[in-house]
């Protein structure tokens, strides 16, 4: 994993967004260099032009997806996406590359040598996708990971690495004194007659993993640990392995002394600025923009049933504070005609036909930009609670009351991780999520997360 900004990218990841932008370049520039310059062109303005046409398709291969650090799409679903990604490429290579003051014949090399380069890529990425058993451990960046501790919390490790990332191989689970009962298969225990360090050294160990919760009364190797780690071996607690992995703070793994001395959870006077000024901005150009639909969506609402359009329900915010959210109406009037609040489900049969539509495609979300632009939501934080759920979420899940530390979001980190669900174990889930993005929050990651948010809506996986 690659720390940028604050937030952990895959190395994976990273390697296909420089192949995505260094191959169509460097397929453009050779072929100039092959025809010749005198010929082709200046090679410099097709190297440029190659490098707008690699950025634009980076950024429509991150809205569909291609860049997410875990999915779990069929083999059809990815062949899919492949093919809308070369199927809007085309027109959009042939735009940029129209602009070249050169031959039509050389626009045309240039445009077919961007466009192999970019098959090629989408078709290796296919491939390294869904085809990694037997392979990827003979990778040169295969991660050798072992696990300290033989537990149901290192069985649950074990279980998360291998779904979550096929180019780390287990070397082993190394028991601590307390297990006494192992829940991991048998033939991938260590022995301890030898050291942890010696193990690890022998093994060749890049990263432990500490997976125990009891760490009182002589548990951790302490001295051999740090061995470990002035050798060279990373060394990782559960809390910051499933924060680097998972993207998300697991509670289970959690403890108060992590989040209190650890870094992140920053919240200066520069960056609610930043955060203030992006959201001021950012809402005022998507409001413009999206007024033709808000108001084809007016009128839907109201040719459907003749109600409202718009509804304001309370929600808790900032450091706990009241204020009442605004959105289109989606369900019928009589939702909750007993007074007593209930989660909204994703078949929920309160819901319209045109409110199944625009929740789908989070239409019925714009109003809240009018929100954003008076300063009690920001475009992107936790998702805004009703008190009712609060005061309940906070007596029974711990740590629920962090995420009002900054302000709630027209979308979030959870959102664009977790599927669509309202309830308490729902709940809990998204809060993992909404720790890592408190915990690691930056105008970066506040781009990702809207990048995401565009590709969950055009992927079809709607919203919450």
């Amino acid at each position: 994993m690659i720390k940028v900004f604050s937030h952990w990218f895959h190395w994976k990841t990273i390697i296909q967004i420089a192949l995505d932008l260094l191959v169509p370049v460097a397929c453009v520039a050779m072929a100039v260099l092959w025809i010749g310059q005198e010929h082709g062109g200046s090679l410099d303005k097709a190297v440029l032009f190659a490098m707008i046409f690699a950025m634009m398709m980076i950024a429509l291969n991150a809205l569909l997806g291609f860049y997410r650090r875990a999915h779990s799409r069929t083999v059809a679903q990815s062949q899919a996406r492949a093919i809308l990604s070369l199927c809007l490429a085309v027109p959009l290579a042939y735009l940029v590359f129209k602009g070249m003051a050169a031959r039509d014949v050389n626009r045309e090399l240039m445009l077919l040598s961007g466009l192999t380069a970019l098959f090629g890529t989408v078709a290796y990425r296919l491939y390294a996708a869904h085809n990694v058993d037997g392979a990827s451990h003979s990778h040169v960046l295969t991660n050798r990971v072992l696990i300290f501790g033989a537990g149901a919390e290192a069985e649950t490790v074990g279980a998360v690495l291998r779904k979550s990332d096929p180019d780390i191989q287990i070397m082993g689970f190394y028991p601590s004194p307390t297990d006494t009962e192992t829940s991991v298969p048998s033939m991938s225990l260590l022995s301890r007659e030898m050291l942890l360090s010696d193990t690890a050294s022998a093994l060749k160990v890049n990263e432990i993993i500490v997976a125990v919760k009891e760490r009182r009364g002589g548990v951790l190797p302490l001295r051999e640990l740090l061995d470990c780690k002035l050798s060279g071996v990373r060394v990782l607690d559960l809390a910051s392995y499933f924060e680097r992995a998972l993207g998300q703070i697991r509670l289970d793994s959690l403890r108060v002394g992590w989040l209190i001395f650890g870094d992140g959870f920053r919240q200066g006077r520069v960056r609610t600025v930043v955060k203030r000024i992006f959201d001021l901005v950012a809402s005022s150009i998507l409001l413009l923009l999206a007024l033709p639909v808000m108001l084809v969506t007016a009128i839907l609402i109201a040719l459907e049933d003749g109600g409202k359009i718009l509804y304001k329900q309370e929600r808790v915010g900032l450091n706990g504070r009241l204020f009442n959210v605004i959105k289109f109406r989606s369900m019928r009037h009589d939702a909750e005609r007993d007074g007593t609040p209930r989660w909204a489900s994703q078949n929920d049969s309160r819901v319209t036909r045109v409110g199944r539509v625009i929740r789908k495609l989070r239409i019925d979300e714009l109003p809240q930009l009018y929100s954003v632009l008076i300063g009690e939501m920001s475009l992107v934080g936790p998702r805004p609670e009703r008190p009712y759920f609060v005061d309940q979420l906070t007596r029974e899940i711990p740590f629920y009351a962090v995420r009002h530390s900054v302000k709630p979001g027209v979308t979030g980190w959870a959102q664009v991780n977790y599927h669509y669900g309202a309830s308490f174990d729902d709940s809990l889930q998204k809060l993992q999520y909404d720790l890592y993005y408190v915990k690691n929050h930056t105008l970066f990651l506040d781009m990702v997360i809207l990048f995401e948010t565009v590709g969950v809506v055009l992927t079809g996986k709607g919203a919450n």
